[in-house]
């Protein structure tokens, strides 16, 4: 049985504009980054985006997220489409999917239970043992429930991307999507972020995550797509390993 797709881009085209031009400025004006690109990901399914650092892996991204909008080709994710979607739509969008940043994005000033908190009430939660439990579910799939009432400058670099992690699971996303998330930690912590990243895959959440770290490939090995010259091409990782 074929399983839900919940990405897929048909004949993209990505360019680098300013969010205050038209689609037709955009394409006139701006940075082609990516063309022609094809692109399907299926529920519960775990894909790296790899290529050179500048090589249009963070504007997939962000296009998939609606921080770039889509004015060439064909696109969905988690049932939203990316070409016709409205700006006062995109909250809504950011609802069904999760974005797992490398810098963060954390709030300093509250703790870990806060910033959780702060989430769940901005995206539409009002009941209170619904999100006290919710928080506590998220807080034990990244093993962070001992850790409820530390502040951020109190966590370690792992344990904050963890606590990143469980924001971006809050609202049962259907797709996580992860910029470099292991960039900034050492081995050792990588490698209990991606058995985290995993285990959410097994669990039927799709995972696309952009990274450099070929280690991390070796030991998690997925489908691959490869950025190169402009252009986007499923790889053997073999090729990328050898």
């Amino acid at each position: 049985m074929n399983q839900k797709k919940v990405i897929r881009l048909k004949g993209v085209s990505i360019y680098h504009g300013s969010e205050n031009q038209s689609a037709k400025q955009i394409i006139r004006e701006g940075e082609m980054v990516l063309s022609e690109v094809d692109f399907e990901v299926s529920r519960g399914e775990f894909v790296y985006l790899i290529g050179r650092v500048g090589s249009g892996k963070s504007s997939l991204l962000k296009t998939l997220y609606a921080e770039v909008p889509l004015v060439v080709g064909e696109g969905m994710i988690a049932g939203f489409n990316l070409k016709e979607l409205k700006r006062k739509e995109i909250p809504y969008l950011r609802r069904s999917i999760g974005i797992v940043f490398q810098d963060y994005q954390l709030l300093s000033d509250r703790n870990v239970f806060m910033n959780l908190y702060y989430v769940l009430k901005a995206t539409g939660w009002k009941n209170e043992s619904e999100i006290r439990e919710r928080i506590d579910k998220v807080l034990r799939m990244v093993h962070l429930e001992t850790k409820s009432y530390k502040m951020p400058f109190e966590l370690s670099g792992g344990e904050q991307q963890r606590l990143v992690i469980a924001r971006a699971l809050l609202n049962n996303p259907e797709v996580v999507l992860a910029d470099e998330p292991t960039g900034n930690l050492d081995p050792v912590t990588a490698d209990g972020i991606m058995k985290i990243f995993r285990e959410i895959a097994e669990q039927g959440c799709a995972v696309v995550m952009s990274t450099h770290n070929t280690a991390l490939i070796e030991n998690y090995p997925a489908r691959a797509i490869l950025f190169q010259k402009g252009r986007t091409s499923e790889v053997d990782l073999k090729q990328i390993l050898a």
